[in-house]
């Protein structure tokens, strides 16, 4: 399986990022520093339903706020000649995630991953890690470096890396040369080469199978990584490297 598209995400009577004044435009100003009056009108409009994750834990946002944010909630429909506000179903995205969406949406901010114990870095890193990919689907650009930020230090902060079951989704879910695609097969390729790492590359079979695009990224990160030094060259060897015979055979062979 490759990348695919948020197909897969509903949206109903998708007309929610109009004002009466029209169609609002994406941010450009931080939420917190826009001034009050331009604030409480946003937050004066009508509000969307939201579901999210399999257990469809259930948001209510204005409609203005969410168009505000980003062009992903902004559209037009009517029927019967009238405008109707419906709901937003996010079904395979993560709930705990969705909550630090939320709280960007309406304060301008997330929490830093340096301010939590120790023992709550890596869930908030693994929380970065998904809100990148649910920012990355609804063009929250600013939103999403900020996520991935996050992710890195908690990562670092708690001596702790994403491993193959946390890296095979977002290669199911961003397109290529994504920023995070870069990222998850660095660490991937630093892990296998690591001689003090228990990785190696058959810990990552299940993304080597289901993505190609994960196979190159990890190979040139290698690549990249080993230069200036090359690898012996395999038909200059000499001895029994590549013969089918126990470790403690004698070799019969020249």
């Amino acid at each position: 399986m490759g990348y695919h598209s948020s197909d897969s995400w509903h949206a109903y009577f998708q007309d929610f990022a109009y004002t009466n004044q029209g169609r609002t435009r994406m941010a450009n100003i931080n939420i917190a520093d826009l001034p009050a009056k331009t604030f409480a009108e946003l937050i004066c409009s009508p509000v969307m339903d939201v579901y999210v994750g399999e257990g469809r834990r259930h948001w209510c946002l204005h409609r203005d706020l969410l168009g505000y944010h980003t062009p992903f909630f902004q559209g037009q429909s009517h029927i019967d000649g009238k405008q109707k506000f419906g709901k937003i179903e996010l079904l395979e995205e993560d709930p705990h995630a969705f909550e630090l969406l939320v709280k960007w949406l309406y304060q301008g901010k997330i929490d830093d991953v340096s301010d939590l114990p120790m023992e709550k870095k890596w869930d908030y890193a693994d929380a970065c890690q998904k809100l990148y990919i649910i920012c990355d689907k609804i063009k929250m650009p600013q939103l999403k470096n900020i996520a991935i930020d996050q992710f890195r230090k908690g990562c670092h902060e708690a001596g702790l890396v994403p491993g193959p079951e946390e890296m095979k989704p977002i290669y199911d879910t961003t397109p290529p040369r994504s920023p995070i695609r870069k990222l998850v097969s660095q660490i991937a390729a630093r892990q296998i080469m690591d001689p003090d790492s228990e990785n190696d590359a058959g810990t990552y079979r299940i993304c080597f199978e289901a993505s190609a695009d994960f196979a190159i990224d990890v190979i040139d990160a290698i690549r990249q990584g080993s230069r200036p030094k090359l690898f012996q060259d395999p038909t200059e060897e000499t001895g029994c490297f590549y013969h089918e015979h126990g470790a403690s055979q004698v070799c019969k062979v020249g």
